[in-house]
């Protein structure tokens, strides 16, 4: 039985679950499944390390010498490229692809640009951002820039510190590398770090990686409920909010 994404794409049903991951990628990442039982699923790219079923994971960790970046040339309406220089750290060849160039002063304050892609940039080096949406207001040298990775881009194990957002669960053994799928709303089984108490709310664990625990704090945030009580150490039925 096949389950529609978005109306356009299908995945064998089964296929959410392939272990070891789609070797080239298949779908956009973060393209969206939802089965008949309510349960939606992210479509993501795994690295440094292979993913663990029941694991809670995160993206990429931001890194702040991509942040808060002086517009380098002006940038008119409906231009689809922007310049700047990177902070003290490189950026690989398309490490943004797919993510967003976030504005957060004005000129053009408040908008968000989806990124197309981008060559290699040196540490401290000029870059050329490729945008997919052009530019709605003009961007001046006043204006000032994030850029943030694409969520589901780089998915890895969320540890005990975190370094990006909780992006959801895994369901299956997804090698690094490779491209799969997560879940990210419904009935999963999470790793339980202290028991787990029925219908409390959960947020990443600050003591073992990759695990929820009992809401205890407002950092890292609730990533859903408990369906169960869960017993420490166990994987039990959590149920995701998380989009």
């Amino acid at each position: 039985m096949a389950t529609k994404l978005s109306g356009q794409i299908q995945v064998n049903a089964r296929g959410l679950f392939s272990s070891g991951g789609d070797t080239s990628q298949e779908h956009d990442l973060g393209g969206r499944v939802e089965t008949s039982d309510g349960r939606v699923f992210r479509y993501v790219f795994c690295t440094p390390t292979a993913l663990v079923a029941g694991n809670l994971l995160q993206g990429l960790p931001e890194n702040t010498n991509h942040q808060n970046r002086t517009v380098g040339t002006a940038a008119a309406i409906g231009d689809t490229v922007v310049e700047f220089s990177l902070g003290a750290a490189a950026a690989g060849f398309n490490q943004y692809a797919g993510g967003y160039l976030i504005v957060t002063t004005t000129p053009g304050n408040g908008y968000a640009y989806k990124i197309k892609g981008h060559a290699a940039i040196a540490s401290s080096g000029a870059a050329v951002i490729n945008l997919e949406d052009p530019i709605e207001v003009a961007l001046t040298t006043s204006s000032v820039v994030d850029l943030v990775v694409n969520p589901y881009s780089a998915v890895r194990q969320m540890p005990t510190t975190a370094t990006s957002s909780p992006i959801g669960a895994a369901v299956d053994i997804i090698s690094a590398g490779r491209y799969g799928w997560v879940q990210t709303k419904g009935p999963a089984a999470l790793l339980a770090a202290g028991a787990l108490s029925v219908g409390n709310n959960v947020q990443a664990s600050t003591a073992v990686a990759g695990a929820v625990s009992n809401v205890i704090t407002t950092a890292p945030g609730i990533v859903g409920y408990a369906l169960t009580g869960v017993a420490d150490t166990e994987n039990g039925a959590v149920f995701l909010t998380i989009g």
